[in-house]
């Protein structure tokens, strides 16, 4: 199968469905995907794609569980993967997130994910399908990762800039759901839902209208740009966002602010 682009309308996957080596992954909650999905696709449950250490959350798997979790659904290096959620993209970019984790080079987002794909009158279905199992031997590396140690030796680097994609009141710190509260020394803060329309059945804006807004707050091209949240799941559609743009150096921080707000010695600011 010809390699499809990032970002996928509806009317484009729908011509797709049932061709060899397309998997769709539906990251919708499981009560959902009981009630309607697209057909054929495979159910995967976000909390099998991320880790905890409580308090620290949305950790990246290692790669034994990677392996296991793609080839629970079938996944091949070769797949051709589409994903989408019910929520706007965040469960479905953290996925394709984790899928540049691994290497892998085939994946797209379904833009505005179910309700585009209900909304404009796409059918559904209720059979739930089990693919055969593959063997996906997983390989992490690090190009797509930001970890504490490597934001903290970078906070002085005019060459890297930091997008907060949380609510204004979790970057101010007047919302906090860790230790402290706040946020990374730097970090310019573009809410996660002004990436969204809503207005077209919770697309991704135009491509003028993200740059526009990103340019705006200083986070452009020439920079390496780390995009985090609470958790990484808000910013994996941020970090999702910079690769559709053509951002050349772009990494997500999987534990987010619960895991440098839940860290003692790690500079903040309110």
């Amino acid at each position: 199968m010809n390699n499809m682009p990032l970002v996928i309308e509806p009317e484009q996957l729908e011509q797709k469905l049932g061709h060899d080596g397309l998997l769709v992954v539906d990251l919708c909650k499981p009560e959902t995907f009981a009630k309607g999905h697209i057909p054929g696709a495979v159910h995967l449950d976000y909390a099998q794609i991320v880790r905890l250490d409580r308090p620290r959350m949305g950790l990246l798997p290692d790669a034994t569980s990677l392996s296991n979790i793609f080839s629970s659904i079938g996944l091949t290096p070769k797949t051709q993967v589409v994903a989408y959620d019910d929520e706007g993209g965040g469960r479905a970019a953290r996925f394709l997130w984790t899928l540049d984790t691994v290497g892998h080079k085939t994946a797209s987002l379904l833009d505005g994910g179910l309700f585009s794909w209900t909304n404009e009158g796409h059918s559904l279905e209720i059979t739930a399908h089990h693919p055969a199992q593959s063997k996906y031997a997983v390989n992490i590396t690090d190009a797509p990762l930001a970890s504490r140690d490597y934001i903290l030796s970078h906070l002085n680097d005019p060459g890297v800039v930091l997008w907060d994609s949380r609510s204004a009141l979790e970057y101010s710190g007047k919302k906090k759901f860790a230790e402290r509260g706040g946020h990374i020394p730097g970090a310019l803060n573009i809410d996660w839902l002004d990436v969204m329309d809503r207005s077209r059945n919770m697309r991704l804006k135009t491509a003028m209208d993200l740059r526009t807004l990103l340019e705006g707050k200083g986070i452009t091209r020439d920079k390496t740009v780390i995009t985090y949240c609470q958790t990484h799941h808000r910013s994996a559609l941020t970090y999702f966002v910079l690769k559709v743009l053509g951002y050349p150096n772009i990494k997500g921080y999987p534990g987010s602010w619960s895991d440098w707000g839940n860290s003692p010695d790690t500079p903040i600011e309110v």
